[in-house]
């Protein structure tokens, strides 16, 4: 049958991946480094991989494909859901799926006064439900950061998260060592440095600790820094 269905230029595409995150439907896969409609059956026809697309590398095209599918497509969705729940002892949820965030900074119409917005560059973003290896990771400045630092210093954002990759923890309510997957992190991956925000109050040592203890397990010799904020959301020396 002729229907409307996405074309992907392959010299346009850089790889990226964000258009299979995008595709609901697990129509497109990243093939030699590159993005494939490898389930024509599976396109719906609507683009929401479109404006994922950096490079514009999708663009609609009417011609002769596959009715689609939405038995096959759902059924494949729910396979997958298995699939990330018995990989998380059975606790996977879509929630926790690995995607970059576009994390621009946007002006207002006057282009006169900026408004604040999420500077968090992917997603999962806690400890626990990060990926060890994605490409997020490639070259990114490193944030792990304890969970209260976002609400007790106001500028976090601005200051800390822009242009890095952030993992967030509280070691106290999580009950683990983060240590191992941290050194996993930054021995698997091309991490340039690491920052750690932390609370002033003693259960944030265990943070600081593991991140310290990993960044000397991992082998790798990276520039690395701590800051402290106090409980009234100030940078203490």
């Amino acid at each position: 049958m002729i229907r409307k269905i996405i074309n992907i230029d392959e010299d346009k595409c850089n790889g990226c991946g964000l258009c299979a995150n995008a595709c609901h439907e697990g129509a497109i896969d990243i093939i030699d480094g590159k993005a494939k409609l490898v389930r024509e059956n599976f396109c719906d026809g609507l683009g929401d991989c479109l404006p994922s697309c950096p490079t514009g590398a999708i663009t609609f095209e009417e011609r002769e494909a596959p009715e689609y599918d939405e038995a096959a497509v759902k059924a494949s969705q729910i396979k997958k859901n298995m699939e990330a729940r018995m990989a998380a002892g059975g606790g996977g949820c879509p929630g926790s799926r690995a995607m970059t965030l576009d994390a621009q900074q946007e002006s207002s119409a006057a282009g006169m006064n900026r408004r604040q917005v999420s500077r968090l560059a992917q997603w999962p973003c806690q400890i626990k439900l990060v990926p060890a290896k994605a490409p997020f990771y490639e070259g990114a400045k490193l944030l792990i950061a304890a969970d209260c630092t976002a609400y007790a210093y106001a500028n976090m954002h601005e200051e800390f998260m822009k242009g890095k990759v952030t993992i967030i923890g509280c070691p106290k309510l999580d009950d683990i060592d983060y240590s191992e997957k941290l050194t996993e992190i930054i021995a698997e991956n091309n991490i340039k440095s690491v920052t750690i925000v932390r609370m002033e109050v003693p259960c944030c040592g265990g943070l600081q600790a593991a991140a310290e203890k990993a960044l000397k397990n991992s082998g790798k010799f990276i520039p690395w820094q701590v800051v402290t904020i106090s409980r009234d959301g100030q940078i203490l020396d």
